[in-house]
């Protein structure tokens, strides 16, 4: 089956692998721990990797595999590292920064939207944020292949680091008081924050943010769905290169 791995040994041969990208672990609540669980268990402590505890149901679907109460869910691409990211020189680049996008289809729509905006990269936490998988892939219509993923374990660390690496930081709030256009988005390096539609950026990083906008509205509703506030705010930015001629 496409985009998962079966069964206590092959999870473990996935993990020792070092050219394997796992987005999640499923445990069945109804297997025993032995040995060979407890080196499940560490060795995606150790990378990072999220494992967590289902209900029996959940492997309802793959009966017909011998997955012995455990799956991995891999990733379709690899995911690439902050630092190598950070290591190679930027100027007037933009990165978006997603804080607990759920629908996949929203993500592979975002993926799009980058691109054709000459985004340079994408960063994602490893925890409560849908992860690249097969139907990411598929919505990014291939723009999937053309932008690096970064995947990190804590969205504040990497703002952090992007600070001290002089990138500018922007995080979109519906109750904030400048709008998307009345920021000058030229000469410098930004990262775009945009939340998910039911709860938004985290409060820890928009305070952790340089500028905070919003997409002002002329009816009263909940809000524009996060792959068309990105949209909105990414083209903002590609208007003010293209009309500074910062765009070759």
């Amino acid at each position: 089956m496409e985009n998962f791995i079966f069964g206590k040994n092959a999870v473990i041969e996935a993990l020792t692998a070092e050219d394997r990208e796992i987005n999640k672990i499923l445990i069945s609540k109804n297997i025993h721990a032995d040995a060979k669980l407890n080196k499940i268990k560490k060795l995606a402590q150790e990378k990072g990797i999220v494992f967590q505890f289902v209900a029996k149901e959940k492997f309802s679907p793959y009966a017909e595999y011998n997955h012995q109460g455990v799956l991995a869910q891999i990733s379709p691409i690899k995911y690439m590292d902050l630092d190598d990211f950070l290591s190679t020189p930027h100027e007037n680049e933009s990165i978006i920064i997603l804080d607990g996008i759920e629908d996949p289809h929203n993500f592979g729509a975002i993926i799009r939207t980058a691109v054709c905006a000459g985004v340079s990269g994408i960063i994602i936490p490893s925890r409560r944020n849908v992860q690249v998988n097969s139907v990411v892939e598929k919505t990014s219509a291939g723009a999937i292949n053309h932008i690096p993923v970064i995947k990190v374990n804590s969205l504040t660390n990497a703002v952090e680091k992007l600070k001290n690496s002089n990138w500018w930081i922007i995080a979109t709030d519906a109750s904030a008081k400048d709008n998307y256009y009345d920021v000058d988005y030229l000469n410098m390096n930004f990262a775009i924050i945009m939340g998910a539609e039911h709860a938004g950026v985290s409060k820890s990083l928009i305070k952790a943010s340089d500028f905070v906008v919003k997409i002002p509205m002329l009816k009263e509703f909940n809000s524009l769905n996060v792959s068309n506030a990105l949209s909105v705010i990414i083209f903002e930015t590609v208007r003010q290169k293209l009309t500074n001629k910062l765009v070759k």
